[in-house]
């Protein structure tokens, strides 16, 4: 008795063991594609949380910068950073400074989630590519591996959200004189589509690609760079516990932002030119209210480039570089901030509820 006592003893603890193993293996199934799919949403929420809060601190200065770039060089209105302001203030209140900032919120958030999910998603690839080649488990992501990384997110992330950059451009320079208005976005995407046609929605979209480039993959580029220097090296005592504290955080993001958008923004002012190109009743900061010549006419981005030069110099190329500069400083910064908060307290609260 007392043996067959032990014997079924040892076949429940069998049985209770194999369970537990069995429910283990089960729950561990299960939980891996539900941790990867939130793991995918935490990037996706942290980077259009970051597009949203960093464009909408500087949305005045954004709108100056396209006014700036795209006013007719016959009748000027706005004549620098103060000034412009100024004058958006008396001539159209504070509803004038915001003017195009819930377009461009609309517009940058799911742009700015798919950058953001891109570029870890394409650095995973491009590491595990480089790992491969090299033969090296350990390597990590050379300085240009992480250019290329960037420029694909980048080059992701415009291309799906390019329309509504075009018709936010047009928004966002349309005054109380303007012969019509758009009356938001939906309004400008059905009526240049209308109009227009569907190429039109892709106007300036060359210069934006390869404005990509330098300006997406410098900046993710330099920041990643800045701050793998400063936690190995740990200069200044900058660096505690292995971890870069927020003003650390946005003194990278601030440098990789002057750098990329420095070299990129000769293409960005065609860009914003050539979406401007073919708009019936055009805005009156356009066509100069009908009291001046009329805005020069580009059949593409090098006629752009040649017309540009050939009518106002080589310094039209740079037109709201001020307010762009003192505005992409602090944007860039934010949004890398934010962006890397927003995945810790993400963080945090799925490890809480796991």
């Amino acid at each position: 008795m007392a043996s067959e006592d032990v014997k079924r003893s040892k076949s429940a603890v069998s049985t209770i063991v194999n369970l537990a193993e069995e429910a283990k293996i089960a729950r561990e199934g299960v939980k891996a594609p539900s941790h990867a799919f939130l793991s995918i949403s935490k990037s996706l929420v942290a980077g259009g949380v970051a597009g949203g809060v960093s464009r909408s601190a500087v949305a005045p200065l954004e709108r100056l910068k396209i006014l700036l770039q795209v006013q007719n060089p016959h009748s000027i209105k706005y004549n620098g950073t103060i000034q412009g302001l100024k004058y958006i203030w008396r001539t159209e209140g504070f509803r004038g400074m915001f003017k195009g900032n819930g377009t461009n919120c609309a517009r940058i958030i799911p742009n700015s989630a798919v950058k953001f999910f891109s570029y870890e998603e394409a650095s995973k690839g491009i590491l595990y590519l480089y790992r491969q080649q090299s033969g090296n488990e350990e390597a990590q992501l050379t300085p240009v591996l992480r250019l290329g990384a960037g420029a694909c997110a980048g080059i992701i992330a415009m291309s799906a959200t390019y329309p509504m950059d075009m018709v936010r451009g047009r928004l966002t320079v349309q005054t109380e004189k303007s012969p019509r208005q758009y009356r938001g976005i939906f309004h400008a995407l059905s009526t240049v589509l209308r109009e227009e046609g569907p190429r039109a929605l892709y106007k300036g979209w060359l210069p934006s690609v390869i404005g990509v480039v330098p300006y997406v993959g410098l900046n993710f580029a330099v920041y990643e760079s800045l701050k793998d220097w400063l936690i190995k090296s740990k200069p200044f005592g900058l660096v505690e516990d292995s971890e870069l504290g927020v003003t650390t955080r946005l003194a990278c993001g601030a440098a990789a932002g002057t750098l990329g958008q420095t070299v990129a923004y000769p293409l960005d002012v065609i860009r914003r030119r050539m979406q401007m190109v073919g708009w019936k009743d055009a805005a009156s900061v356009v066509t100069g209210d009908g009291k001046s010549k009329v805005p020069v006419e580009y059949t593409g981005m090098v006629d752009a480039f040649r017309k540009t030069v050939r009518y106002e110099g080589f310094g039209a190329l740079y037109k709201g570089l001020v307010p762009n500069s003192v505005k992409v400083v602090p944007s860039i910064a934010i949004a890398f901030v934010t962006y890397e908060l927003v995945k810790d307290v993400l963080g945090v609260e799925l490890r809480i509820s796991d």
